[in-house]
C-alpha cells in the first residue's frame, strides 16, 4: 500500500462557488506532502473535508487503502487523523493539560486523571523537543507556543496523519525554523503530514512533494527537490509571479508625521512596554518599522492610531497635534490604518463587504442622507473597488466578510484604507498570511501609494518585506528603538542581530 490518504476526486461547492472542483490528493506515509496554492484555491476546504468539518458532495477517501466516510472531526480522530487550524482551537482561560485533553478526558469516579494526561503531555513534549508547560494558562503564553499545545492534542490523541493549516503565519522568524525542524522529526517517527502553506521557502526546506490548487481546480503535483520556486508559483498563480519589487528611489519631501518620546505604559506589567521612542515619517517615503513580534511594536501604533493612550509624548500630524484625538478625529485629519490583526481591528466579519468598505466614512454625505444610509451609493462603491482591487467573492457586494478568505478580506482592508487618499497609511503587517500573488499586490499598491506623495508607515516581521520595501529602517527591541538603517547598506543577518536585541546602535 503506498498511500496512507487517498482524497479522490473530490468536489465540495458552497452558494455561488465551486470550492473544490474534481480534487485529488494522494498522501505516501512518512512524508511531508505541502498542499499549495493562492488565497481562496480551496486548500482549507478540502482539508476540512478530510477532517470531517465538512461533507464532500462528490469523490472518496480512502485511508491506509479503505474507502471511509468522514462525518466529523470525531471520526478523522478515531481514523488516526489530526488538524492544527489556521486560527487555533483554544480555551484561552483553561491550562495547556485541560486544552489537550478537551473531549478526550481519562477519567475515574468521574474525575478527570489530572496528573496522568500531565505526565503523558510531559513525556510527549519531551520526546518531540516541545518544551510545552503543561500547567501554563493559554492567556499566558505565545503564539508560537499556542500552536505547540495543538501539536501536542493531535499527538496526544495518537494521531499518525497530521494537518498543518498556514502553521507559520503568525510565528517569529526564530519559531518558524524550531517548527520546521518538529515537522522532520514527526516525520522520521513514520508520521504524515500535509502542510498547508503558500510560503514556497518553507516548501523548499520541508516537503518532499508538493500538490498545487488554484481556483479550485487541481493543477499538478511535483517533486520538491526537482522543482524551482518559480515553477511552484507559476503553477499557483498562473502567470510569471516577480519576486523582485520594482520601486524608484524615493524623493521624500515634507514631514506628515512626527512622534516625539512617546512611553505607552502596561497597568498588567506595570511597565513601560514603549519607552521615549521619536521618529518621522515624510511624504513620499517608505518607512519600516522591524521587530520581532512583542518589542512593543503593537502598543506604538494603537497610540498612533488612537486605540490606546500614551503615558507620555507627542503625536503630530501635518503639524497638528493629534495626541489626544480620538480615533474618529485621526481618520479625518488624515490617518488611514492597515490594522495587525484583520478579524478584531479590520473587518466587522457578519457585516457584507459593502458595509464593510465604508464603515469609516458611512456619516460622509456621499453614503448617508438625514441618518439614512443611501445603499446604491454604497453598492457603487463596493463594485469599483472589488473592480479595481481584484477582490474575489461568492456573491460580490453582498458577500458576508466572514466566509472571505484572509487575503481577500485583507484586500477589502487594503483597498477601504487606501481610497479613503489620506496623507498617512499605516500598514501592520499588511501581508501576514499571504500568497506570493497577493503579496506582490500589496507590495506595488504601498509603493504606488508613495510615489503619489503619500506617507507610508510600514510594521513588518518578514525580513524580506523589510528590505525589499522600505527607504528607511528603524528597528524596535523591548519596547525602544536600537538603530536606524538604509536598506541598501544594512544586511539582513545585521537586521537580525538588531532585532534580537544582541546589538544596539547608541543615537
Amino acid at each position: 500500500m503506498e498511500y496512507i490518504i487517498e482524497m479522490l476526486n473530490i468536489t465540495k461547492e458552497f452558494p455561488g462557488i465551486k470550492a473544490n472542483d474534481n480534487v485529488t490528493l494522494q498522501l505516501k506515509k512518512g512524508e511531508i506532502h505541502a498542499l499549495l496554492g493562492e488565497n481562496g484555491a480551496g486548500k482549507s476546504t478540502l482539508m476540512s473535508v478530510l477532517f470531517g468539518l465538512y461533507r464532500q458532495e462528490e469523490g472518496i477517501i480512502k485511508v491506509r487503502g479503505e474507502e471511509v466516510v468522514i462525518d466529523s472531526p470525531n471520526d478523522a480522530n478515531d481514523y488516526g487523523i489530526g488538524m492544527v487550524h489556521q486560527h487555533f482551537k483554544l480555551v484561552h482561560n483553561f491550562s495547556v493539560v485541560e486544552n489537550i485533553v478537551l473531549g478526550f478526558e481519562d477519567t475515574q469516579y468521574g474525575f478527570m486523571k489530572y496528573e496522568e494526561a500531565t505526565e503523558k503531555i510531559a513525556a510527549l513534549s519531551e520526546k518531540y523537543k516541545l518544551k510545552v508547560n503543561p500547567k501554563e494558562l493559554i492567556s499566558n503564553i505565545s503564539v508560537g507556543m499556542q500552536q505547540r499545545v495543538e501539536i501536542l492534542k493531535m499527538l496526544y490523541r495518537d494521531a499518525e496523519i497530521l494537518i498543518f493549516d498556514e502553521p507559520t503565519a503568525v510565528l517569529t522568524p526564530q519559531e518558524i525554523t524550531e517548527l520546521m525542524s518538529i515537522m522532520k522529526d514527526l516525520a522520521s517517527e513514520g508520521k504524515s503530514i500535509i502542510l498547508i502553506t503558500h510560503k514556497l521557502k518553507e516548501i523548499k526546506e520541508v516537503a518532499d512533494r508538493c500538490s498545487v490548487l488554484r481556483k479550485g481546480k487541481y493543477i499538478g503535483t511535483v517533486d520538491v527537490k526537482t522543482t524551482s520556486v518559480e515553477k511552484m508559483a507559476e503553477m499557483m498563480v498562473g502567470r510569471e509571479v516577480s519576486f523582485v519589487v520594482n520601486k524608484v528611489d524615493s524623493k521624500p519631501t515634507n514631514t506628515v508625521l512626527e512622534v516625539n518620546d512617546l512611553s505607552v505604559y502596561n497597568h498588567r506589567l506595570a511597565k513601560d512596554v514603549v519607552t521615549d521612542v521619536s521618529f518621522e515619517v515624510k511624504a513620499g517615503e517608505i518607512l519600516c518599522i522591524a521587530g520581532i513580534e512583542g518589542n512593543g511594536q503593537t502598543q506604538l501604533i494603537e497610540a498612533i492610531t488612537g486605540l490606546r493612550n500614551p503615558s507620555k509624548g507627542k503625536i503630530v500630524l501635518n503639524s497638528e497635534d493629534i495626541t489626544h484625538c480620538t480615533v474618529r478625529n485621526r481618520n479625518l485629519a488624515g490617518v488611514s490604518h492597515i490594522p495587525e490583526d484583520r478579524h478584531k481591528h479590520g473587518l466587522v466579519l457578519d457585516y457584507s463587504l459593502e458595509q464593510n468598505l465604508i464603515i469609516q466614512t458611512y456619516f460622509d454625505k456621499k453614503f448617508q442622507s438625514r441618518g439614512f444610509i443611501k445603499f446604491d451609493a454604497m453598492r457603487d462603491n463596493a463594485v469599483t473597488l472589488i473592480e479595481k482591487f481584484d477582490i474575489r467573492s461568492g456573491k460580490g457586494a453582498t458577500t458576508s466578510a466572514r466566509s472571505m478568505s484572509g487575503g481577500n478580506q485583507q484586500k477589502v482592508i487594503v483597498a477601504r484604507e487606501i481610497d479613503r487618499d489620506t496623507d498617512l497609511l499605516i500598514a501592520v503587517q499588511p501581508t501576514r498570511g499571504l500568497d506570493v500573488g497577493a503579496i506582490e499586490y500589496i507590495h506595488k499598491q504601498l509603493i504606488a501609494q508613495r510615489d503619489a506623495g503619500k506617507a507610508v508607515l510600514l510594521v513588518s516581521l518578514e525580513l524580506e518585506e523589510v528590505m525589499n520595501v522600505s527607504d528607511r529602517i528603524i528597528v524596535m527591541y523591548e519596547g525602544e528603538v536600537v538603530g536606524e538603517f538604509d536598506p541598501k547598506v544594512v544586511t539582513e543577518n545585521e537586521l537580525g542581530l538588531y532585532m534580537a536585541g544582541s546589538k544596539r546602535s547608541d543615537q
